[in-house]
């Protein structure tokens, strides 16, 4: 009996074969274009998956898992012969403890659906990347997704107590705990954060959660150029008052969103976004505070609201930024590849300097924004990759702003994983830091967990 029916007869009902419904899984979010798989299977239990991957391992099957499909870098599309293990079914909260401060649940919960729950618990995930309406827990787990919240509460590697998981021979293993302290051994948990599936297929997660906060205002302040949007940020970072968020859009980016929704800007080369969270007692002085800093740094204006409507119509301009941009394409051949580099926030300006002079002196269209707070660059180039000439330009613009980041003390990825698309940068960064044997650690970490190499194949490594 071959695989896929073998599969078939373990998650019956649950498999696809027809080319055409095959068809959409070839690609994620990203540009990268897979090849069509032997099936797209979507288990209901870890059982199921232990089955799934026992059977393509015994017969060298490669296997994607794959969440939201939301991968900015090709992380869930197939190279070669495989199946695609799909696994929005297992969607299952299980668990909420406000005492303990955890939810337990499955990896195809959707983040924003995790926080629509939690949020009548008085409580909340804070790891919330721009795709959280599509991106699963699964996904944010293997990409150790950041997001807006990051400045205040980390990335997701800070908030995953443990996990069930299944390894590539099928065994179902758990690693961690629910508890916030757990040293059993090493910390395997934090061993799979950031995988991309490249190590086992993760089935259950125990998440730390967050009281939610008792009061947040919004504030906005436009700025003119690089060095007075640099300084507002250091002197924000220096200050008694640390933001929930700090974001920034360029112009490009704003007149992006402004052809897409009902927002407006004023005529300013940058916006900075600001949340301040605080008891409600005391908002009125931190926002103050905020607001004494930024005018320092020669804003063209400041706004600051505590409106509900006001407030999410300004958080969805960010938010919805990268998909305002793929709006704006110039032809329908077009891609916008986005980067992901960061910095210590002290080398912002000198970055977003270099960054903007090394795009205009290349010809590559470059809008940018980021989670300026924690130097989080994104800078999203245009391309058409029909056209070899363009599309070697950009790729050499990508390349060299990843060196602009490292000659910074900073590194090629910050959040979005490596995938397909960082390979190459991956080895750059190593290089640079005459650390090449880092590679081979991890290659060494992945021969042993998948000696037959069949998790998510052509990921992270060349």
């Amino acid at each position: 009996m071959d695989a896929v029916s073998e599969i078939s007869r373990i998650v019956p009902g649950g498999v696809l074969t027809v080319r055409e419904e095959l068809l959409p899984y070839l690609s994620d979010a990203s540009h990268f274009e897979g090849d069509i798989p032997l099936a797209v299977v979507f288990p209901a239990t870890a059982g199921q998956v232990s089955g799934i991957l026992r059977i393509c391992n015994s017969q060298g099957i490669a296997v994607v898992p794959r969440g939201g499909g939301t991968s900015l870098t090709g992380a869930s599309v197939l190279r070669g012969k495989g199946i695609i293990v799909d696994m929005l079914r297992m969607n299952r909260i299980t668990e909420i403890s406000t005492t303990d401060k955890y939810a337990a649940c499955e990896p195809g919960v959707r983040i924003d659906d995790l926080n629509n729950i939690l949020s009548k618990h008085g409580h909340f995930f804070p790891p919330d990347p721009g795709s959280s309406i599509a991106a699963t827990v699964g996904g944010v787990i293997s990409t150790n997704a950041g997001g807006l919240r990051c400045l205040r509460y980390g990335t997701t590697k800070d908030w995953v107590l443990g996990i069930e998981a299944v390894l590539p021979d099928g065994s179902i293993v758990q690693f961690g705990n629910r508890t916030l302290k757990s040293r059993i051994g090493y910390d395997m948990t934090s061993l799979v954060v950031g995988s991309e599936g490249t190590l086992c297929i993760v089935t259950k997660a125990f998440l730390k959660i967050a009281n939610r906060p008792e009061a947040v205002s919004r504030i906005v302040a436009y700025y003119s150029d690089i060095s007075s949007l640099g300084k507002a940020v250091s002197d924000i970072r220096s200050g008694n008052v640390q933001p929930l968020v700090a974001e920034f859009l360029d112009r490009k980016t704003m007149d992006a969103v402004s052809k897409s929704s009902s927002i407006s800007f004023p005529d300013a080369s940058f916006m900075l976004l600001l949340d301040i969270e605080a008891p409600a007692e005391a908002m009125k002085r931190y926002s103050d505070e905020v607001v004494s800093a930024l005018s320092a740094s020669s804003p063209i204006s400041i706004v600051r609201t505590d409106n509900e409507k006001e407030m999410q119509a300004l958080y969805m301009a960010r938010k919805g930024a990268y998909s305002s941009l793929l709006k704006m394409r110039r032809s329908p051949g077009d891609s916008v590849l986005i980067g992901d580099v960061v910095v210590p926030p002290s080398s912002l300006s000198a970055v977003l300097s270099e960054i903007s002079e090394l795009a205009e002196k290349m010809g590559v269209y470059t809008a940018l924004f980021g989670h300026i707070g924690d130097g989080n660059i994104h800078a999203n180039m245009f391309v058409n990759f029909g056209d070899r000439e363009e599309a070697q330009r950009v790729d050499d613009f990508h390349t060299r702003m990843a060196q602009i980041a490292l000659e910074h003390g900073g590194s090629v990825s910050a959040e979005h994983g490596i995938g397909i698309e960082k390979r190459k940068l991956l080895e750059l960064e190593y290089s640079y830091r005459h650390s090449e044997m880092s590679i081979e650690v991890m290659r060494s970490i992945k021969r042993a967990i998948d000696p037959n190499g069949i998790m998510n194949p052509g990921k992270v490594f060349i």
